[in-house]
C-alpha cells in the first residue's frame, strides 16, 4: 500500500461517520447496502452526496433519475447494518429490521432516524474506487427525536450520547 493511501485509511479511521443504509430497487427486486460517506451539498437544491464503490455489485444501478433511499440508522439497527455490508445481496439484505415499501416500490427502514427519498440528480461521476453520487430530496422522514445514532469509528461501532 501506498504511503498515501495507507495515511489516507490510518486517518479517516479516526473521523466519526453516521451509519446509513442505501436502498433502491430495479425490476421489482429490492437491493441495500451500508455507507458510512453521505453527506449534504446544498439545501436549494436540496440534496446530498453519497460515495459508492465502484465495486459494489449495486453501482450500476445509479444511473441519472434513479430512485434511492438514505437511511439513517440508529444504535438498535447495527445488525442491519452488518447484513446490509455482508456478502448477502438482494432479497437477503431484507430479513432484519423494519422494511417498508415506498409508492414506488422503494424499501425503507421505517424506525430509522430519518429516511430521504431522493432521486439521483447528476451524470455518473467517478473519481478513484468511487462513483460520486448527488440526490436530489424528494421527500424525507423524521423521527421526533433522535435516538442514540449508530456511529463507526477506528473499525468499530458506537453510540452518542448527549453530554
Amino acid at each position: 500500500m501506498s504511503d498515501m493511501k495507507s495515511a489516507l485509511r490510518s486517518g479517516m479511521r479516526r473521523l466519526a461517520a453516521g451509519i446509513c443504509i442505501v436502498s433502491t430497487q430495479d425490476g421489482g427486486k429490492s437491493h441495500a447496502m451500508t455507507v458510512s460517506s453521505v453527506t449534504s451539498v446544498s439545501d436549494e437544491p436540496a440534496s446530498l452526496l453519497v460515495c459508492i464503490n465502484k465495486e459494489t455489485s449495486m453501482q450500476p444501478l445509479f444511473k441519472y433519475g434513479q430512485q434511492f433511499v438514505i437511511n439513517i440508522l440508529s444504535r438498535s439497527q447495527q445488525d442491519v447494518s452488518n447484513l446490509c455490508a455482508s456478502s448477502s445481496f438482494g432479497e437477503e439484505r431484507f430479513v432484519l429490521g423494519n422494511w417498508q415499501k415506498n409508492d414506488q416500490g422503494i424499501s425503507y427502514l421505517a424506525d430509522a432516524q430519518v429516511n430521504f427519498f431522493c432521486r439521483v440528480d447528476n451524470d455518473n461521476y467517478t473519481y478513484g474506487t468511487h462513483q460520486i453520487v448527488i440526490g436530489r430530496l424528494e421527500e424525507a422522514t423524521i423521527s421526533d427525536a433522535v435516538i442514540d445514532p449508530l456511529v463507526y469509528l477506528d473499525g468499530n461501532y458506537y453510540s452518542v450520547n448527549k453530554l
